[in-house]
């Protein structure tokens, strides 16, 4: 099996609403949203009879979409940090770290620094930063190095 592309990048959320707003803070646009009951979609995830509050939202300048999910009622919450096992993160490229940052910070986005130049790899030249959704998941602003 050869994989030919990706579709999207899916998230359980705790509030499907709340996450929506703090995308759109990022500028993702939302595509759809509706309640999934199917039985075919408790077939692929694993869980039977699950009910689901769903959303695809449109990252900027990609066709590439994140899922939402908000399960009802959902697990509790686990608090993956990104030295363990199964923690994930996704990386959206900004032109001007210092100011996304700014911008994000006024607005009330938790970030775990401020940008941090790269110094060494392949991405020497270039700045990163983490910050948390309201759910405690980890996204990464980066700004790439000037060539």
């Amino acid at each position: 099996m050869i994989v030919n592309g990706t579709a999207h990048t899916g998230f359980s959320v705790l509030d499907l609403d709340r996450s929506i707003e703090f995308y759109a803070l990022l500028g993702c646009e939302v595509i759809w949203t509706r309640e999934i009951r199917d039985d075919y979609f408790g077939k692929i995830v694993g869980i039977e009879d699950c009910v689901v509050r769903a959303a695809h939202l449109r990252i900027p300048g990609s066709t590439h979409i994140i899922e939402l999910f908000e399960y009802v009622p959902h697990e509790k919450a686990t608090n993956l940090v990104p030295a363990q096992p199964g923690h994930a993160h996704l990386c959206f490229l900004v032109d001007d770290l210092a100011a996304a940052h700014a911008e994000l910070v006024a607005k009330g986005v938790r970030f775990t620094s401020e940008p941090v130049l790269v110094t060494a790899g392949v991405n020497t030249g270039g700045y990163g930063v983490y910050m948390l959704d309201p759910n405690g998941i980890t996204l990464e602003l980066f700004q790439s190095p000037k060539r």
